[in-house]
């Protein structure tokens, strides 16, 4: 018996079941009116910088705030007029829940991915502009995988597996970056010494 509360127990940890937000984090995510955004944190706040560069953790997709969360992100991503991807630390919860929008799906829709997790990441990749909704008038061309898989889980705890491509893709890994407290300045630091070769694709023309 004792061995079978054991298993139990590993299985529930291992689901991330045990995993529901803290009450500081609910005092946080109820604040003030739930149909309005929460306030995007900055760099430039030192308080708020250390919640950003803070590991994140896992968190139930049954927790019953979790909604409330997804959606208030929701509202502080369209208050930007023109973001396209925001993670829980940039609003003051160090949990795994990413928001982004879908080029990549018709009518470009914003979605929510609950403890997302990058399992694969293609060699071939892209170079494009990238910011950031908590760091003020920064910009710089970052080198991203062109393919990844992705692993997810959605309100219903219910586990997805998808490959996405290109623009999509990029927000994808800039916003699961946040989760592990990677912002981009510090990653074109560590990566300022890397090589990369060009290679130049070619398509047969039809006669």
């Amino acid at each position: 018996m004792r061995n079978f509360a054991l298993i139990l127990l590993l299985f529930i940890s291992f689901n991330g079941f045990s995993q529901k937000f803290s009450k500081k984090e609910k005092e946080l995510i109820i604040a003030g009116d739930v149909k309005t955004a929460l306030p995007i944190y900055q760099t430039d706040n030192d308080d708020q910088h250390k919640v950003l560069l803070a590991q994140s953790e896992e968190i139930s997709p049954k927790d019953k705030t979790l909604p409330i969360l997804i959606e208030r992100m929701r509202f502080a991503l369209a208050e930007t007029g023109g973001g396209v991807g925001i993670a829980a630390p940039q609003v003051g919860i160090n949990r795994r829940v990413v928001l982004v929008q879908r080029f990549d799906k018709t009518g470009l829709p914003v979605e929510y991915f609950i403890n997302p997790t990058i399992v694969w990441r293609s060699e071939l990749l892209n170079k494009g502009p990238e910011g950031d909704l908590s760091i003020e008038n920064f910009r710089d061309a970052f080198y991203r995988s062109h393919v990844i898989r992705l692993e997810y889980y959605d309100l219903e705890n219910k586990k997805h597996d998808e490959m996405v491509e290109g623009f999509t893709a990029v927000i994808f890994q800039h916003e699961i970056d946040h989760l592990s407290g990677i912002l981009i300045p510090d990653k074109l630091e560590n990566e300022k010494d890397w090589q990369y070769k060009e290679l130049k694709f070619y398509q047969k023309s039809k006669n």
